[in-house]
């Protein structure tokens, strides 16, 4: 079972917590958790990218020249691929690229990810993530305890609105929930602060 330091939001230690082995001490499985994070920014793609066809493109239908006897290349449409202003052949199309892979293998992935955070010590519970005022300032004071200029995860309780507030006009940071962490916001994240009453929450929704 991992043991790890408990912090304040000094960095200052203030006791240990046993983290679940099921959860934060499993092997690394580098594959799987590519990838979930494959899967996870495709399915974030927005998929708009369009081109006309030789149906959608302005031009007349009828036929430029007669078939034979003008030396010409036979052409039957203004539209033609082959003709400046044609329509696309197999340009791109409003499409979706989502796909999805199995809960479990997801699951696997996401373990997996937070289990080398802790074995790279990138990973921090903090007895206390709460502010006295829902302010930027503070909470930018507090992060910079446990790391200068990277990007920061932040798993804290949706009770804790001033922490999802202070958040808001930091671009390096990135507040959520247990029921809302993901693969690509972990593997992102150069270092990872759980509130300590986040620990249940995210043990019963990730075991």
């Amino acid at each position: 079972m991992p043991t790890i330091d408990l912090v304040d939001l000094q960095k200052k230690k203030v006791g240990t917590v046993d983290l679940s082995p099921q959860v934060f001490g499993c092997d690394s499985r580098a594959a799987l958790v590519h990838e979930a994070v494959i899967m996870q920014r495709a399915c974030e793609r927005k998929g708009t990218a369009s081109t006309l066809r030789r149906g959608e493109v302005s031009g007349s239908g009828k036929k430029p020249w007669k078939q034979k006897h003008t030396g010409r290349a036979r052409a039957g449409s203004l539209r033609s691929p082959v003709w400046r202003h044609g329509g696309s052949v197999f340009g791109p199309k409003p499409r979706s690229y989502a796909y999805s892979m199995p809960r479990k293998k997801y699951r696997a992935a996401l373990q997996s990810a937070l289990s080398a955070k802790v074995a790279e010590g990138k990973l921090f519970v903090v007895s206390d993530l709460s502010l006295r005022q829902p302010k930027t300032k503070l909470l930018a004071q507090a992060l910079r305890q446990f790391c200068k200029n990277d990007h920061i995860l932040v798993i804290s309780g949706k009770s804790q609105a001033e922490v999802f507030r202070a958040a808001e006009n930091l671009t390096d940071v990135k507040v959520l929930s247990a029921d809302q962490l993901n693969v690509y916001d972990i593997v992102r994240a150069h270092v990872i602060l759980i509130s300590q009453g986040e620990l249940g929450p995210v043990n019963e929704a990730w075991s």
